[in-house]
């Protein structure tokens, strides 16, 4: 693995401070940056080792901080109360994506990447903010979400969807219904986007997550998780092929 650089940094949104964590490869010339939405455990060693791994020689990475400096969340009890609270205001949680989206822009810029070249995954919570962004119109390449949540108060309202969208989803995940897939497919539909939406049989939520251990509800999968990150690296290389 290529030897990677990391530092933190720092930005504000409606006044408010956030800390994100920027990793970059060490040697060589990045082409590509990736903002990418962590569970909602936010800002977190287990987030930053999961960009790490996907930085290579070619990608800028920003792990958003969806909180902000002053939560960072201890136990699930705490991450699930922080994601909540988000997730009830909309609007700020599209504000706080667009601010992180506009500082990795920015420092990837300061690195020698185009302004152009950008994209985004997330997980679980961090999916739902993946495909938030997408909606909103973001000027981005593309769009991928790990175990993510698919509802929204605001379908593609602001849009248009700028690039492709990936979904990657445990056909037996218990927080992602059959009715908010059909919903969301429609949605997609309406927007005219450009979309991929895959199930993975006997998966349920989190299965990239090697931390996640509750059979039946969130559990990680090794084979599944390859797919999946070989679904999206498919996809990348793809959007950001000139």
């Amino acid at each position: 693995m290529s030897e990677v650089e990391v530092r933190t940094v720092s930005y504000e949104v409606n006044g408010a401070p956030f800390e994100g964590g920027l990793l970059y490869p060490a040697v060589g010339k990045p082409d590509r940056a990736l903002l990418m939405a962590p569970n909602f455990y936010g800002v977190s060693d287990a987030a930053e080792k999961l960009a790490r791994e996907r930085v290579g020689e070619r990608n800028v990475i920003l792990v958003l901080d969806p909180y902000g400096v002053d939560v960072r969340p201890g136990n699930a009890g705490e991450a699930a109360e922080a994601m909540g609270a988000i997730r009830n205001d909309n609007a700020a949680l599209r504000a706080r994506l667009r601010a992180a989206l506009t500082v990795l822009r920015e420092e990837a810029g300061k690195l020698g990447v185009a302004d152009d070249r950008l994209a985004v995954f997330g997980f679980c919570f961090g999916g739902a903010c993946a495909l938030e962004l997408a909606r909103d119109g973001a000027r981005i390449r593309a769009a991928a979400s790990f175990h993510g949540l698919l509802e929204t108060p605001e379908p593609e309202q602001s849009g248009p969807i700028q690039g492709p969208v990936l979904v990657m989803n445990g056909a037996d995940d218990p927080m992602v219904s059959a009715e908010a897939i059909a919903a969301f497919k429609v949605e997609m539909d309406n927007a005219g986007a450009d979309w991929t939406f895959i199930n993975y049989g006997g998966a349920v939520h989190s299965f990239t997550d090697p931390n996640a251990s509750n059979p039946g509800t969130s559990e990680y999968n090794a084979k599944v998780a390859r797919r999946a990150f070989a679904a999206m690296d498919d996809l990348f290389d793809e959007v950001f092929a000139d």
